[in-house]
């Protein structure tokens, strides 16, 4: 049997397998998340704009389900994409919507 799926999704990650943030295509602006806790952060430091090109593009679905592999945060930032958000309020939904979760990840270990 496995380790408890928190375990698995508050791991420290590989430099593979971290989330690289990027403007657009090809534009990397030097800020990774090497793990859950670390993703909370980057939220808060990074541009929005970097945020609204991965929300959109569906990269944190992805890597929060393959990677991370916690399906409760991946349908949660898809119910949120489904707001639409942009700008600041985009920021603060992703911000309370990751460190919420990541609470309950942590109580659970």
């Amino acid at each position: 049997m496995g380790p408890p799926s928190s375990t698995r999704t508050l791991r420290t990650l590989s430099r593979e397998n971290a989330f690289y943030f990027f403007t657009s295509v090809g534009n990397y602006i030097g800020q990774r998340a090497m793990s859950l806790e670390d993703f909370v952060h980057k939220i808060r430091e990074v541009e929005i704009l970097s945020l609204e090109f991965h929300l959109y593009r569906g990269d944190f679905e992805k890597w929060t389900v393959e990677v991370l592999e916690d399906s409760e945060l991946t349908r949660r930032i898809s119910d949120l994409k489904h707001l639409e958000p942009i700008g600041n309020a985009l920021r603060d939904q992703l911000y309370f919507t990751v460190s919420k979760r990541l609470e309950e990840l942590k109580s659970a270990e």
